[in-house]
């Protein structure tokens, strides 16, 4: 059907067809539409087809919206390109819809849906998750929704950002376990789902095609060939935003279900289709057009369109000359064959290169269809075509995926997709953007190729692996240069440049990771693996990258330009040979696949033979060159592993002849060689590279892929080579050999001196690593992990996940040995502990660690392994020294211990031949030689040297010959010309062997000349066994030569000379080498008699070695002593003794007859000249350390103090006191240290001292809460937090109430400020001279090093304890101490008291220091009280309501005080309880601070009338006159005014310093103020019946003696006094409703008032704390208000505490009680009569705030990612890209969002400035970490939520589950509370407003 209605729209006269309004409203549209469908329903339904075909003709015209896009021609169709696209769109829907509305349409077919897959698709950045358990392909993935809905609890699961897109596989088999599924894709599908009917999509079908075919138009018309030099991605990307729309109408199709997809697969892939469309044919100019403009977009792709060659005259493509570079297209990539030097990336590249030229091959077997032929035969296949032209748009690729879950079209994309592998090759080379597009490959790639059986279908039907290979082949091939390895001039072997983009950016990667991911899969592994061809062509690829990368050691200057390449070398190793090779591993397990083992050794071994003729190699390679890259030696190695240890292969089948092993183990070892020249710095002019590469070489990522196998290669090879040859080639390869001689002097050709000592370690430890090493050579994968995990637990403690990235993983992911499984989890436990995360109250912050247990540093510790792994060498020694601390705590050896020897897994019998090793007289006669120079103190030797050896021996002796039968075997063949040194090869017969002389070849400098007749060592002739006449001679090199010619069999003469290689002068300046001339050496020892002699000097006593089976034969039978396993050189020795005697009955008796000879003692050494120098230089050194401990001790002592006390929030109590407080009274002044010129003296008018202080805004007061239940953190809309219920608020509504109502000056004067941004003042305790502090300020400014403070704005660090500031606070002159004489008792009564009050406060400047008279001292209060002004914003200061009124500073001025005191107060856990003088108190400066503001407040005055103090102590005459007029806004009522604010506006009305008596009178007038308001509070919170209750039992005690004392008589006259107004009228009805009535008993009342009094006790007991410096007492909570007010005098000391009813007793009335009263409510029944409900609401003060909290938490960490991380933002609504959440107030914020700036300030410091006045703490929902704003500052602080082992995971990188840790948050909290971020946190850095 759809055929036909194709053909009648292609060809053919048209019918005339009814006029359809092309701009139709809606109606018509649906009209024509159902109209259409009902013709096309009709079973002949040609016209029905025509019409249709003639309207979408009109409607979906290519040729109109792009014309205008374009741009070069005018547009038609009036009203531009977007109308009639929109118009073209919603036509499709009518039509598709058929009539109904489109919505509709969508719901009826959702209805078909069969969801058996979920296949959500998704891009970069969105958080998906992966279950190891439950994934049967490691790429498998989940959306959240699927992975929430399905259950997983215990399974391994992350959740990660996907990196490059990816899709969800719920529900797909392929990839995972049906387990796994989520509820909504467990229902097996289609059974249940009803048959789609056949006219719900009939339109579709006839309808897409167009629309599909136009949008091509679009993507043809639209794509113009980028010129030459100008990359075309603007208008790419313009052409694409214009077909935005169109591609989402596709999307959303698909999203329809399965029933729409089903439909778009057939149009999709039906060809027919396609080829009507798409010919070009007929009369249509436009479609002529687009066609051409199809085939020239082809052609410059390098491709050809087959069917076309004649008409646009190409000939056929040759393989040598490229068919297009003839036409001339721009940008065309020119095919093999030409050296194309015109390459974009030549340009790149070039710089590093030099003269290098790059070698392009004329490669004959690249399969020339693979790369250059493309036809498209279906829409699919084009739309892919345009997609990768146009570099693969985020939309198309989201549609193109979303269409996967249709089966059919799953598999026709997957193999359109593989059709133009090698075009999506070339385009992502000449990509700029080839990073996103590589992404985006990836996106698509892994969705296809993931699942194993469509991967097999592919294979089978389109040769993907050839595919594969052939287009890494060629991609490579663009930057091959010729290998400069060996031998340069003549070297055929070309190399990849690691200079070149493609390498140094990973463009590779797509491709290689696909390669990687198929072979995952078995079946086309196997394919792989038996294609002759394919590995052939697979072995050429590796060996591009065979030895490139070279280093040449620079032996003059240091080199100009470090490249950095090398990393692209390791990675491109890693991830394109290596990876491939271990996937392929991975299936070659068991027996039956031995053949695929034996292909690739075949032609791995081919390639290396092919790589050595190349490079031109015989026996030696070129000095000072290296390449750590030999994959093809690796996968030789591995390959061979794999066969011997699963395959159960004979090793010896696979192995080449000896003359190819000997080739083979050469370049292996020059890099072990290589490896110890470069950490004994030969290479130091490379440049820092170089030790780069030889640290990659051996990390955890790449070990197992390069140094495990080449240290197996080499083990292969020493089993199956002669040990001589091969032991010799070791020390001639690590340049030593020269050193190996007995002589004590000795010339090396090829070595520094300073370099030897190293070297020779170096050889050792490399031989002591090959020959105990077992990683392949027989142990177990969980052998292998233990032993990994042991060494790396060794070295330090380890978090689990730096364990897991440390460990070496199978880097193949399906081979079982995942990070996290069973395995890993279970080795873990069985070696190491848990350490759970410290708190340390510096703030920083520790990780759950995992230590190893006791008995695996008793018996698992492995130094090998250790060495072998450790990529820093101070890892070894850190790991020797834990060891030490481990022998010295556990008792069981108390010095510093050598390394202890471990027993080794025993050899497979493949590798015995390993063994001969140490059984070679080569390798004895080293380590004779090395014990005599020890023995013989030679130079350049060290213990490092001497413990190898003896572990060498100890190897030995642990692995030889059964018994001493075989001993004298020795091994045929012609004279060695070193037999004479030792009889056989056993080493447990030749230790007794004694040598009796040697001939040397010594310079004739050497002191061996000197001497006439040599000092006899042992004096018979028990050593006179064999040869006692003749001296030995030996020549390792000469040896290892004899050896090659022997096994090589060329008979030249050279093999008896030494040959060494051309030596550059450098050496050795011409002339200097020194004659050499022969001595003979009497030795007479065996290597037991030297290892005694070493006990001995180690020892350094005379006989220290008794042999121990004398006194206990046991030792013999059971040689495994405990006593032996950790020791030093001592032990060692002793153990290798008994080991000797264990082993042979002759060697037992040699040791005892050596015993029993007393060693002649040795003589007193004379001291030389050097020698005395050096002693002398040792007794300087201890005098200089001696001085220096003396210096330290002293100025450790003078910072005690000050550490004590400042670096810890609670320190302990008993601290010294900071020179602040009060020093010893007999001092008439206070004296100051200043920290910066180190003087003491007191403060002065001229040259002022001050205290180092940090001025802070702060909001913490204001977030105290009224209630107890703590605010939860919202993670859900409910959730959301309203601050009406905090302090701040409250205040707030109570300051604007006031100010409604009442005069602004006298409001202003009745509340404090401060709760928000009020300003906190904090010392170090730590004083300076003002004008020190300037010049240091200047010396700051000058120094432009500084990190992390302002300077400009006032920052430094207080010169001794560096605790950051920002001020310096004046220190008033005169005594600290002075208020003691004020403390006698005073005798005055109250009212001549109440008179003095008054007086002082009217005397103006009753100041010593008069404002008006400049001094320094006046000058420097005025700045810090500037200062104190600028810390906070102008909003936090200016309450009234005309700006810059002086009562506005007067209020700022005692809030100031009022905060200080509150936050000290909650800094002690918001009671007095605890007493003493905290640390706050310590160090706390409000003394200073009050002399300043005191200062200041002075300078206003308030008027006498206003003065509050006449209200509180004077009856007024009057009443009525108070109230004034009506038009006047009245004062506030006294009752109003806030009892605390009142107390610090009384202090600093005073003179300073204030006389303690003045202050207990003014708190004691207060004090009769706070009892009424509490009584009147009291009244209005009690019902009608309380009051008329309490008013009876009051009034009737009216007349007893202390009716002004009884809280029931006072209380009475309140409410009779009250009821005069309106105040209790309005009740009634509702009060009921509102409070369930509270039943008050008197003990309640005298708790409610008892409470409302005691935060005014609370702060009127500080201040007399600071002010006189008296001590807190300490007290039970329930006792804290007598205590308080007998501290303040108010309660007469006599009386009884048990007394219940206390409050009233305090009560010290100035005037009578009743009179005052009266006048005080006067005023309130006044203003009541208005407003009855305001004066209520006054009256009620809370009073009992909690202590200020963050929010709480939810435990798990996922609750606060789900809800939060897709959350929009309330100000923008976009999803924020960080989204952030205050901790203080739950807001949710966009970080760094420039959505959400104001005023340039981002929405996190806007926050921080208004919630926390400059203070925030966000938690960083995308990184789970806190960042604290501060100022101009911010720092990371760290995360509150952990793993299950105890580690963050910043940036949710690993994913794990992660949960809340309670003492962390309670850190955090600590340090916002006591505002200490400044001071703990230390990695600050400014924010410059953009968080």
């Amino acid at each position: 059907m759809a055929a036909a209605a194709a053909a009648a729209a292609v060809g053919g006269p048209q019918p005339s067809q009814p006029e359809v309004p092309a701009q139709g409203p809606a109606l018509d549209k649906a009209a024509t539409a159902a109209h259409l469908k009902a013709a096309l329903s009709r079973p002949d339904n040609r016209a029905g087809a025509e019409e249709l075909q003639a309207l979408l003709e009109r409607v979906l015209n290519a040729e109109r919206p792009l014309a205008g896009a374009a741009g070069g021609e005018e547009a038609a169709g009036g009203g531009g390109p977007g109308e009639a696209e929109e118009d073209a769109l919603e036509w499709c829907k009518c039509l598709l819809a058929g009539g109904s509305g489109y919505d509709e349409f969508c719901a009826a077919v959702r209805a078909y849906d069969p969801a058996a897959l979920c296949g959500l698709v998704w891009t970069a950045n969105f958080v998906a998750y992966r279950c190891r358990t439950c994934g049967i392909s490691p790429c498998m993935s989940l959306c959240a929704e699927c992975f929430h809905q399905g259950d997983h609890t215990g399974h391994d699961f992350n959740m990660f950002r996907s990196q490059a897109g990816g899709a969800c596989d719920c529900g797909d088999s392929n990839v995972m376990r049906e387990s796994g599924f989520c509820r909504r894709h467990q229902i097996k599908s289609s059974s249940n789902i009803p048959c789609v009917p056949k006219d719900l999509l009939m339109m579709s079908e006839f309808v897409l095609p167009r629309f599909i075919f136009c949008l091509i138009q679009y993507l043809r018309e639209g794509y113009n060939e980028p010129a030459a030099d100008v990359p075309s991605e603007k208008d790419l990307n313009k052409v694409l935003q214009l077909l935005e729309p169109q591609i989402s109408f596709l999307e959303d199709l698909t999203k329809m279900g399965g029933a729409m997809r089903s439909v778009l697969t057939q149009v999709l892939t039906n060809q027919q289709n396609y080829k009507d469309l798409t010919a070009g044919l007929g009369e249509n100019a436009c479609a002529k057009k687009s066609h051409e403009k199809y085939l020239i977009a082809l052609k410059s792709s390098g491709l050809t369109y087959p069917e076309d060659k004649l008409v646009y005259g190409i000939q056929e493509p040759s393989a040598g000359t490229s068919s297009l570079a003839a036409q001339g297209f721009a940008g065309a990539a020119g095919t093999l064959g030409q050296i194309d030097s015109s390459d974009e990336e030549d340009q790149d590249g070039s710089q590093g290169l030099g003269k290098r030229k790059r070698v392009k091959l004329s490669l004959s077997y690249t399969d020339q269809s693979i790369m250059d032929v493309l036809k498209h035969k279906s829409f699919l296949e084009e739309l892919l075509f345009w997609t990768i032209k146009y570099e693969f748009p985020q939309k198309m690729v989201t549609f193109l995926l979303n269409m996967l879950p249709d089966q059919e079209y799953k598999v026709a994309f997957t193999k359109t997709f593989v059709q133009h592998y090698a075009f999506i090759m070339k385009t992502l080379k000449k990509s700029h953007e080839s990073d996103t597009m590589s992404n985006r490959i990836v996106h698509i790639s892994v969705q296809l190729f993931s699942n194993e059986e469509l991967a097999r279908q592919v294979t089978e039907e389109c040769q993907l692996l050839d595919i594969m290979v052939t287009v890494l082949l060629y991609m490579m091939e663009s930057c091959l240069i010729k290998s400069e390895l060996q031998d340069e001039e003549n070297s055929l072997h070309v190399v990849v440049n690691c200079g070149e983009a493609l390498l140094k950016n990973n463009t590779y990667w797509p491709l290689v990771s696909d390669f990687i991911n198929i072979l995952s899969h078995q079946s086309v592994a196997k394919r792989f693996l038996e294609d002759h061809g394919l590995l052939v062509t697979w072995m050429n690829f590796v060996s591009f990258f065979q030895g490139m990368n070279l280093n040449k050691r620079e032996l003059n200057e240091h080199v100009e330009f470090e490249s950095q390449t090398y990393y692209a070398a390791f990675a491109a190793e890693l991830e394109a040979c290596a990876q491939p090779m271990w996937g392929l591993l991975s299936h070659c397990k068991v027996r039956e696949t031995q053949e695929y083992t034996r292909n690739v050794v075949r032609y791995c071994l081919e390639a290396l033979q092919d790589w050595f003729d190349a490079i031109n190699f015989v026996d030696e390679p070129a000095p000072n060159q290296v390449t750590f890259h030999l994959p093809l030696h690796r996968y030789y190695a591995m390959f061979l592993s794999k066969a011997v240890k699963c395959q159960e292969l004979d090793l010896d089948s696979l192995l080449p002849d000896q003359e190819m092993l000997m080739k083979l183990m050469i370049h292996p070892l020059q890099i072990q060689a290589s490896l110890a020249e470069i950490h004994s710095n030969m290479w130091v002019r490379n440049g820092l590279q170089i030790k780069g590469q030889a640290m990659t070489y051996v990390q955890s990522h790449f070990c197992n892929s390069m140094i495990d196998p080449d240290i197996y290669l080499l083990q292969v090879c020493a089993s199956r080579l002669d040990p001589d040859y091969f032991i010799s080639s070791v020390f001639e390869r690590f340049k030593v050999v020269d050193l190996l001689t007995m002589a004590s002097q000795h010339h090396n050709l090829v070595l520094d001196v300073e370099h030897e000592r190293s070297m020779l370690e170096g050889a050792l430890t490399f031989l002591v690593i090959l020959l105990s090493l077992r990683l392949h050579l027989g142990m177990s994968d969980d052998e292998i992990l233990r032993a990994e995990m042991v060494a790396q637990l060794c070295m330090n403690d380890r978090t689990h996940s730096s364990l897991l990235d440390l460990i070496p993983e199978n880097p193949n992911p399906k081979s079982g040995i995942i990070p996290g499984s069973y395995s890993f989890e279970s080795v873990l436990s069985a070696v190491a502990d848990f350490k759970a995360p410290v708190f340390e109250p510096g703030g920083s912050m520790q990780q759950g660690m995992y230590t190893p247990k006791a008995e695996v540093w008793d018996q698992e510790f492995d130094p090998v392994m250790v060495i072998l792994r450790t990529v820093y060498r101070r890892d070894v020694q850190s790991a020797m020294d834990r060891y030490t601390t481990f022998l010295k705590q556990s008792g069981k050896f108390p010095g510093n211990p050598w390394p202890p020897y471990k027993n080794r897994t025993p050899l497979h019998p493949s590798y015995k031949g390993l063994v001969r090793l140490l059984h070679c007289k080569t390798l004895h006669i080293v380590l004779f030689t090395l014990l005599y120079k020890i023995l013989m103190d030679h130079q350049n030797l060290s213990e490092h040297v001497l413990c190898m050896v003896l572990y060498l021996i100890e190897l030995g002796l642990e692995n030889s010959a059964e018994g001493d039968a075989e001993e004298e075997v020795s091994m045929g063949g012609p004279e060695r010309c070193h037999d004479s040194w030792f009889p056989g090869s056993n080493l447990v017969s030749n230790m007794r062997h004694f040598i009796n002389y040697v001939r040397v070849r010594v310079p004739e400098t050497a002191p061996e000349l000197k001497r006439d007749s040599l000092a006899s060592t042992s004096s018979d002739g028990l050593g006179s066994l064999q040869n006692s006449g003749t001296a030995q001679v030996f020549s390792l090199v000469a040896e290892r030569r004899k050896k090659f010619q022997e096994i090589i069999n060329r008979s030249n003469s050279e093999a008896n000379q030494v040959v060494r290689p051309k030596i550059p002068s450098k050496w050795s300046a011409p002339g200097s080498s020194p004659q050499l001339t022969t001595a003979i050496l009497e030795i007479k020892e065996s290597i037991l008699s030297l290892l005694i002699k070493l006990h001995h000097k180690l020892s350094g006593k005379q006989n220290s070695y008794y042999p121990p089976w004398l006194d206990d034969v046991e030792v013999l039978i059971q040689p495994e002593i405990p006593k032996y396993n950790h020791g030093d050189g001592l032990t060692a020795v002793e153990r290798i003794l008994l080991k000797a005697a264990v082993q042979s009955r002759m060697n037992k008796r040699i040791i005892e007859e050596i015993c029993r000879k007393v060693t002649p003692p040795v003589p007193p050494k004379k001291i030389t000249a050097a020698e005395k120098k050096t002693l002398d230089k040792e007794e300087r050194r201890q005098k200089a350390r001696e001085r220096q401990q003396k210096l330290l001790a002293e100025f450790a002592s003078r910072q005690k103090s000050f550490m004590e006390t400042a670096m810890d929030v609670d320190s302990p109590e008993n601290d010294i006191p900071m020179e602040i407080t009060t020093a010893e009274p007999q001092v008439s002044e206070a004296v100051y240290d200043c920290v910066i010129c180190g003087q003491s003296g007191p403060s002065s008018e001229d040259r002022p001292t001050g205290l180092v202080v940090l001025l802070q805004a702060s909001s913490v007061l204001g977030q105290c809460r009224d209630n107890v239940e703590p605010k939860k953190l919202p993670i859900t809309e409910e959730g959301q937090i309203y601050p009406w219920d905090t302090c701040a608020a409250v205040h707030d509504v109570r300051l604007s109430l006031l100010q409604r109502y009442f005069k602004d000056s006298s409001c202003l004067l009745a509340v404090s400020i401060g709760w928000e941004g009020g300003v906190y003042v904090q010392t170090c305790g730590h004083t300076l001279h003002i004008d020190c502090h300037k010049s240091y300020m200047e010396s700051l400014r000058n120094d432009q090093v500084l990190q992390g403070f302002s300077v400009d704005k006032g920052e430094f660090t207080c010169p001794l304890c560096r605790q950051f500031a920002n001020s310096v606070l004046p220190c008033y002159p005169g005594s600290n101490v002075e208020n003691n004489l004020w403390q006698r008792p005073c005798n005055k009564s109250t009212q001549d008291l109440i008179k003095e009050v008054e007086e002082l406060q009217g005397r103006p400047g009753a100041f010593p220091v008069s404002i008006s008279s400049e001094t320094n001292l006046s000058k420097e209060m005025e700045s810090v009280m500037k200062d104190i002004k600028n810390t906070t914003q102008k909003k936090y200061r200016d309450y009234s309501k005309t700006p810059g009124s002086p009562d506005n500073d007067f209020l700022f001025m005692y809030s100031v005080a009022r905060t200080n005191l509150e936050l000290e107060l909650i800094h002690r856990g918001g009671s007095l309880c605890s007493g003493g003088a905290s640390t706050a108190g310590k160090r706390s400066c409000l003394n200073q601070l009050f002399h300043v503001l005191a200062l200041h407040m002075r300078l206003y005055t308030i008027d006498s009338e206003y003065n509050p103090w006449k209200k509180l102590t004077q009856l007024v005459e009057d009443m009525n006159s108070q109230v004034g007029n009506e038009d006047q806004q009245p004062e506030v009522p006294i009752l109003y005014h806030d009892v605390t604010s009142l107390l610090l506006i009384q202090i600093l009305m005073m003179p300073q310093p204030l006389r303690k008596e003045h202050f207990t009178c003014i708190v004691k007038v207060l004090f009769t103020l706070l009892y009424t308001q509490a009584l009147a509070a009291l009244s209005v919170k009690g019902t009608e019946e309380d009051r008329s209750a309490w008013k009876h039992a009051g009034a009737l005690k009216k007349n007893t003696c202390d009716a002004e004392k009884s809280y029931e008589v006072l209380l009475s006259f309140v409410i009779s006094e009250l009821s005069k107004g309106k105040l209790y009228y309005e009740e009634g009805a509702q009060e009921c409703t509102m409070v369930s009535p509270i039943a008050w008993s008197p003990e309640s009342m005298e708790r409610y008032i008892q409470d409302f009094c005691l935060p005014f006790l609370r702060i009127s007991s500080l201040l007399q704390h600071h002010l006189f410096g008296e001590d807190l007492p300490s007290c039970q909570e329930e006792e804290e208000f007598s205590v308080l007010a007998s501290g303040l005098g108010l309660l007469p000391t006599f009386y009884q505490t048990d007394h219940p009813f206390i409050s009233a007793s305090c009560l010290d009335w100035p005037v009578a009680a009743f009179d005052i009263i009266t006048q005080w409510c006067f005023e309130i029944i006044s203003f009541t009569e208005r407003h009855a409900e305001q004066g209520k609401a006054l009256l009620i003060q809370e009073s009992r705030w909690k202590l200020p909290h963050l929010l709480q938490l939810p435990e798990n960490y996922n609750t606060i990612f789900q809800y939060y991380h897709r959350k929009t933002c309330s100000v923008c609504t976009k999803v924020p890209k960080d989204p952030a959440v205050c901790l203080v107030c739950g807001t949710f914020v966009c970080l760094k969002g420039l959505c959400c700036k104001q005023q340039s300030y981002c929405e996190c410091v806007l926050h921080s400035q208004n919630c926390g006045a400059g203070t925030g703490i966000f938690l960083l929902i995308n990184a789970s970490v806190i960042i604290i704003i501060r100022g101009h500052r911010f720092c990371l602080w760290g995360s509150v939520y952990l793993d299950a082992h105890g580690e963050e995971d910043r940036d949710l990188r690993r994913g794990k589950p992660l949960y809340m840790c309670e003492e962390r948050y309670r850190v955090l909290e600590q340090q916002w509370v006591s505002h200490t971020f400044d001071h703990i946190n230390k990695r600050w850095g400014p924010h410059y407003n953009g968080l």
